[in-house]
C-alpha cells in the first residue's frame, strides 16, 4: 500500500484530497504545515507528498527543498497561482508535478498514479545496477566502472566478478564458479578460474582485494577490505 502525505493548512482541501485517496487504496497522512511535514518524514517514508505552496509558517517550496536534503519522496505541488515563474521555481527545487487550485480530485488521482508508477520504474532501474563504493556494475549495460573509469572486462571476467558480488560474503568454490560461468559442459581444469580471476583482479584497482582467496575453498567477495 502506497503511502501518501497531504500538507495544506486548509482543512477542507486536505479532508477532500485524503477521502479520494483513501478510496484508491492509500495510507494517507496528513499535516497543516511544511514545518511539520519535514520532521514527520524525518521519522517515517512517503511514497509521494501533495503539498500546497502557500502556508502561514514554512512555504512549500521550502519544505520540498529541505526534505530532498535527506530524502528523496516524489512531491506534487498545489497552488492557488498558475504562473509559469512559480511552475519553473518548482520544478527547479524538486517538484516531481504541479497542479493549480481549484482542482478536480479524479485528476490529482491520476497525476499521483503517474508519479507512482515512474518512482516504480526508476527505482527497478536502479535494482539493476550494483555499486560497492567506487566499483559500479551496470548489469543491463553489462559494463563496469571503477572509480568513474570503464574498465573492459572479457565476458568471462565480468561473469566471474558479477557471480561473486551477487553472492558476497559467501565462499563459492571453483566448480561452482565453472558451472554458473562456463556452463555445465565445460570440462577444463578448474584452474582457469584462478587464471581469469588473477586477470580480472589487475583490472579492478584498488578494489582488487575485495574478491579473496579461501586456501582449500575458492574465492569471495567482500564488501570491504
Amino acid at each position: 500500500m502506497a503511502k501518501l502525505l497531504i500538507v495544506d493548512d486548509e482543512p477542507d482541501i486536505a479532508v477532500l484530497i485524503k477521502r479520494y485517496a483513501q478510496r484508491e487504496g492509500y495510507d494517507v497522512k496528513s499535516v497543516d504545515d511544511g514545518s511539520k511535514a519535514i520532521e514527520l518524514c524525518r521519522e517515517e517514508d512517503f511514497d509521494v507528498i501533495v503539498m500546497d505552496v502557500m502556508m502561514p509558517d514554512t512555504d512549500g517550496f521550502t519544505a520540498c527543498r529541505k526534505i530532498h536534503e535527506f530524502k528523496d519522496i516524489p512531491v506534487l505541488m498545489l497552488s492557488a497561482r498558475g504562473t509559469e515563474y512559480d511552475k519553473l521555481f518548482g520544478f527547479e527545487v524538486g517538484v516531481d508535478d504541479y497542479v493549480t487550485k481549484p482542482f478536480s480530485p479524479k485528476e490529482l488521482m491520476a497525476r499521483i498514479k503517474v508519479i507512482l508508477r515512474r518512482n516504480e520504474s526508476k527505482q527497478a532501474r536502479n535494482n539493476d545496477t550494483i555499486k560497492i563504493d567506487g566499483l559500479v556494475i551496470d548489469l543491463p549495460g553489462h559494463t563496469v566502472t571503477v572509480d568513474g573509469e570503464k574498465t573492459d572486462l572479457t565476458a568471462k571476467e565480468y561473469g566471474i566478478l558479477v557471480y561473486l558480488v551477487k553472492n558476497k560474503g559467501i565462499v563459492l568454490s571453483r566448480d561452482q564458479i565453472l558451472s554458473e560461468v562456463w556452463g555445465y559442459d565445460y570440462f577444463g581444469e578448474d584452474r582457469t578460474v584462478d587464471w581469469q580471476i588473477k586477470l580480472l583482479r589487475n583490472k579492478l584497482g584498488k578494489y582488487r582485494d575485495r574478491i579473496q582467496t579461501i586456501r582449500g575453498a575458492g574465492y569471495k567477495f567482500e564488501d570491504k577490505n
